[in-house]
């Protein structure tokens, strides 16, 4: 499951507005052993979502074999403050250590927030004890 969670894989988060349509974006994340976090500019839609109903879904999922994932669901911290040294470490497990520090140096003065994410449940999968080799 460790290989899986620090993987820089697709993955989706989701929460449910005032409608109680899902409202789902992909996100870059880390797992920092205890809660998923995710750096979202301020001012996005889905930070307004949470703010309102803090309930949140994250599905990580592998596109490829062996096509493992893990959904968890949580209430969803939104922590404001200084989120550079989280959106340096975030971008670098995606873009490579230098485009991730490019990557947030570019967004510096681009406030956001760390949205932390602690798993109440979770549901893991793993097919590849049922796929043909």
């Amino acid at each position: 499951m460790r290989s899986l969670l620090e993987a820089p894989l697709s993955r989706s988060a989701d929460d449910l507005p005032q409608g109680r349509q899902r409202h789902t974006v992909p996100v870059w994340y880390r797992w920092s052993g205890e809660a998923f976090e995710v750096v979202m500019a301020k001012g996005d839609v889905t930070l307004r979502h949470l703010a309102r109903d803090p309930q949140c879904v994250l599905v990580v999922f592998e596109a490829v074999r062996p096509f493992r994932g893990v959904e968890v669901r949580g209430v969803a911290e939104l922590v404001e403050g200084n989120v550079t040294s989280a959106r340096v470490a975030i971008a670098g497990r995606f873009l490579g250590v230098e485009d991730g520090e490019r990557f947030a140096a570019d967004r510096r003065s681009r406030p956001g927030v760390l949205l932390r994410l602690v798993p109440d449940s979770s549901r893991v999968w793993d097919l590849s004890g049922i796929l043909a080799s």
